[in-house]
């Protein structure tokens, strides 16, 4: 598994500029040098926000949440439609799902799997995963992928 998150960790990263790139020009005396509390030439890295939280995105989360499966079916929760929407704001996520059937005794392990997997991402603080039933799940939610992985028709 830590193959997948090391090809996942490539989504985040900021990449690093090429060994053949020019180097910076010198700063000279008559340019202003960017220094915090400098209002006028505020220079902040980005690595010095919050945890690299700029890096986490939607498309990101919706990969990590390809790795939780319902136990009873074997397909993810993203192709068998049951996430309905996914917010990031800074360093905190936030999901709503729903299960197959509002019976599900999995859906607990399901959604606080959900939850572990986005919070073990770097600049993720909070993850939320809220179960909804409005609107409630049916096949027809299930992705085209998920639906030739069942071997359902199209």
């Amino acid at each position: 598994m830590s193959s997948f998150f090391q090809r996942l960790s490539a989504l985040w990263k900021k990449p690093q500029p090429a060994a053949s790139a020019p180097a910076p020009a010198p700063v000279t005396a008559t340019e202003p040098v960017a220094t915090p509390g400098n209002n006028e030439h505020e220079a902040v890295c980005p690595e010095q926000g919050a945890g690299h939280a700029q890096f986490v995105n939607e498309e990101l989360i919706y990969t990590v949440l390809r790795t939780c499966y319902d136990p009873e079916i074997p397909l993810n929760i993203v192709d068998l439609g049951l996430i309905y929407g996914v917010q990031v704001a800074d360093d905190r996520v936030s999901v709503k799902m729903t299960l197959t059937t509002q019976g599900c005794g999995m859906g607990s392990y399901i959604s606080r799997e959900a939850e572990e997997k986005i919070l073990s991402l770097p600049g993720v603080r909070e993850a939320r995963v809220e179960v909804v039933w409005d609107p409630p799940w049916t096949p027809d939610m299930i992705s085209a992928e998920g639906r030739k992985t069942l071997g359902l028709p199209e």
